[in-house]
């Protein structure tokens, strides 16, 4: 290692011990012949005290050393002197007297300071975002990433639920949002799909007999953003075999309660209160009331259920899935399934957190007729079922259990836990609201080349 200690861990009992530090230049301040630097690395920040006498040549001059240069510091730890003292500091008891200097990276002068209380537009912090990571308020954010992720995988590890990847390339299944495509160089003018989920695989893995499946999953969506929106975004995505909503109800209240005591230190109240589809629109004229004046847990869970399985498209003058097509009917309405698509309620639920959105899922249909019926009233004859879905009917023919899932925004759950607007804030590598990275100016052009093998051409711009 190139250093002895972090420049957040040293403290009065390290008095005397000669150490190296290695990090950024967070400040400097020149008091006469005595420069102090405050030297900050992920950890936190250890003041430097250069003397002329101790470090000759290694003295730095106005041109050596400058914000974010960065340095590798050896030195004796000595107590600050008396009125010196910064009880805000985990270090503020102690400096390093510096002995030897060493510039491991010179530093252009920054775009915008890195301080916590910073006014710089969004684009610009975005443009920089490595410099935007350096604050320790954005940094903040992706500890509480990394924290939150361990305890999801600890809990569901503990109730022998196994962690499996599902493919980004897949096959274009068009339902609901619209699918980001890409070319097959090996099979012209043929497409994948980047997935807007893993619905279709997780169900056909509780067709294998995993039963118990979770997965951190990337997810891509090309839609019109807002402050909750990514063209891709993070969700925990789970599915269970032989459970009804009431065991997955109970498993994803203990777990957000789990994440809120070990994450806030809070006791969140379980059960969690439900509402019916109906009921929410009737009285608060959304699917995904905001309760936290009525129930006084600044944290306002609610389950919402009983949603309708069809919505009428009036444009297209058809019957479409509220949800997904394969979402079940509640049983009791399967008799009313042609002849009154209207009235049959669904087997899905929405977990909404403070008027947002922040999970949905449901029982599935795993009986081959029924789902060829809900593809039926939906418009999805049995050719063009076979076309779109074909492996997963096929793997329903192999002994597929009854199961269900659920999926949780983990993107909107973090900006919620970290007090943040909008997600943007907790993704690492953000898009604009235009789907924009001003980082590496995502998307752009490609070569003709690039196109002439894969069989695309591009049409004029407007």
């Amino acid at each position: 290692m190139l250093r002895t200690h972090t420049c957040g861990q040293l403290n009065a009992n390290d008095i005397g011990k000669e150490v190296t530090l290695c990090g950024w230049i967070a400040s400097r301040r020149d008091h006469g012949k005595l420069i102090f630097i405050d030297l900050r690395d992920r950890y936190g920040l250890t003041q430097v005290t250069f003397i002329p006498g101790d470090l000759g040549e290694d003295y730095p001059k106005d041109k050596d050393v400058r914000s974010e240069y960065v340095l590798k510091v050896t030195g004796k730890v000595n107590h600050r002197p008396q009125g010196t003292v910064n009880p805000k500091l985990p270090t503020g008891e102690i400096e390093v007297v510096a002995t030897k200097l060493e510039i491991l990276n010179p530093s252009l002068t920054p775009p915008f300071e890195v301080l916590d209380n910073l006014d710089v537009t969004e684009e610009m912090r975005l443009k920089y975002r490595y410099l935007d990571l350096r604050r320790k308020k954005v940094f903040d954010n992706f500890v509480l990433r990394h924290r939150l992720y361990q305890i999801i995988r600890l809990f569901l590890n503990k109730l022998d639920f196994i962690e499996c990847e599902t493919p980004i390339l897949t096959k274009s299944t068009p339902e609901g949002a619209r699918d980001y495509l890409v070319p097959s160089r090996l099979n012209p003018g043929q497409f994948y799909a980047l997935p807007q989920s893993p619905q279709l695989f997780k169900q056909i893995l509780m067709v294998s007999g995993i039963e118990k499946y979770y997965q951190i999953a990337k997810c891509f969506r090309d839609e019109d953003l807002r402050a909750d929106r990514q063209p891709e975004f993070t969700q925990l995505d789970l599915e269970m075999s032989f459970v009804n909503e009431e065991d997955i109800f109970v498993l994803f209240e203990q777990m957000i309660q789990s994440i809120f005591r070990e994450l806030k230190g809070m006791e969140l109240k379980i059960p969690f209160p439900r509402m019916k589809y109906a009921q929410a629109l009737s009285k608060y004229a959304s699917d995904k009331p905001d309760l936290r004046k009525e129930l006084n847990s600044d944290f306002a869970f609610l389950w919402v259920v009983d949603f309708p399985l069809f919505k009428y498209n009036a444009e297209e003058k058809r019957w479409e899935s509220e949800h997904h097509p394969f979402t079940a009917p509640d049983s009791e309405d399967e008799d009313n399934l042609e002849k009154s698509p209207d009235k049959v309620k669904s087997r899905s639920y929405d977990l909404v957190l403070n008027g947002m959105e922040i999970g949905s899922g449901s029982i599935r249909i795993h009986r081959q007729d029924l789902q060829e019926r809900v593809f039926k009233i939906i418009g999805i004859e049995k050719e063009d079922a076979l076309k779109r879905f074909g492996f997963l009917l096929e793997a329903f023919q192999y002994g597929a259990p009854p199961h269900g899932g659920f999926a949780i925004g983990l993107d909107r759950l973090l900006a919620v836990l970290a007090g943040e607007a909008s997600i943007r804030e907790v993704i690492t590598f953000p898009k604009t609201q235009k789907a924009f990275c001003p980082l590496t100016g995502a998307p752009s052009e490609v070569d003709k080349k690039q196109l002439d093998e894969l069989g695309i051409s591009v049409k004029k711009k407007f």
